[in-house]
């Protein structure tokens, strides 16, 4: 990692920090439009998180998709909401096209637009407060020019998803594989969440008193801990891999690996906490959720695997 890339994920961290405690994240959840609006202010002015991947010359940082993932895999250790996913996802077709709309773009690296993408209509994550809507089909893209929206109940209360029919439209340009860069920046949110998931545990394990001794101490706890660790690692690494050189493969590979791993330290965190994990006072039930709500948004882990199957066959 880039000596800037690693003072871009401490400047996150920091903020996250002071803004985004669980108490935080549970009102920004439950407010009107789903995410703090005072802490993405904070996001896109101190760190230009909607900038990133804009270049320089259309008001954006001229980062790389990896900045992008940094910033993710951060708020995806808190389980922070926030509109980045599907702005920076809708920059990227922005700028696929081959007239970019300069002003959209702009508006959407200052945080003051927000953008959603369209893979599936019926669950479109933070679509009920887009301003810039894309669709993608795998083919070409086609930008919502107007469009009705309305929130979907689900059962991870952290991602606001909502449903969007369109009104009017119009082409874009040929789709440049948005699945697969959508793939890969939640698989790197999905390695920031099951990496606190289990930073969590660890540290209940050693809090937790049973017969005399923390319950950390037992070697069967210790052994399914480790297991769990190099779950999350072997994940890291996939992604970081897909990051690096991002393909139809390489974005498969990160998904089926990150909501495996994610999705096991989740239901062992469960197992770890006892009966206290799943009240609602407790915040690994909102890990439990995002685990399972994050393994079937793009599309579940089966349809990733069966995109791997000419590689192995």
């Amino acid at each position: 990692m880039t000596e800037e890339r690693q003072l871009l994920r401490e400047t996150v961290a920091a903020l996250i920090d002071k803004h985004a405690s669980p108490a935080a994240v549970r009102e920004a959840m439950a407010s009107e439009r789903g995410f703090d609006e005072s802490l993405w202010q904070l996001l896109c002015e101190q760190v230009g998180a909607a900038a990133l991947v804009v270049p320089e010359e259309m008001g954006g940082a001229g980062g790389e998709l990896a900045d992008a993932a940094v910033v993710l895999e951060e708020l995806g250790k808190a389980l922070v909401p926030t509109p980045l996913l599907g702005t920076t996802l809708t920059e990227l077709a922005l700028l696929a096209a081959d007239q970019p709309d300069a002003e959209a773009l702009e508006g959407l690296a200052e945080g003051t637009r927000l953008g959603a993408v369209v893979f599936d209509p019926g669950y479109v994550v933070n679509g009920d407060v887009a301003d810039v809507v894309i669709a993608a089909d795998g083919d070409r893209l086609t930008r919502w020019t107007s469009f009705t929206a309305e929130r979907v109940d689900t059962m991870d209360p952290t991602r606001r998803l909502a449903r969007i029919e369109p009104q009017n439209a119009a082409d874009v340009g040929a789709d440049p594989g948005l699945a697969d860069t959508a793939a890969i920046l939640l698989a790197a949110e999905q390695i920031g969440a099951a990496s606190r998931c289990l930073d969590l545990t660890v540290q209940y394990t050693k809090d937790r008193v049973q017969f005399g001794r923390p319950i950390g101490s037992f070697q069967a706890l210790k052994h399914r801990m480790a297991d769990l660790f190099v779950a999350v690692q072997s994940a890291r690494a996939v992604v970081d891999d897909a990051l690096a050189e991002p393909s139809a493969t390489s974005a498969a590979l990160a998904r089926v690996t990150a909501s495996e791993a994610f999705s096991k330290v989740a239901a062992e965190a469960v197992q770890m906490h006892g009966g206290i994990a799943i009240t609602w006072e407790h915040d690994i039930q909102l890990y439990f959720k995002r685990a399972h709500g994050s393994a079937q948004l793009l599309g579940p882990p089966r349809e990733h695997l069966r995109r791997l199957e000419p590689e192995v066959l």
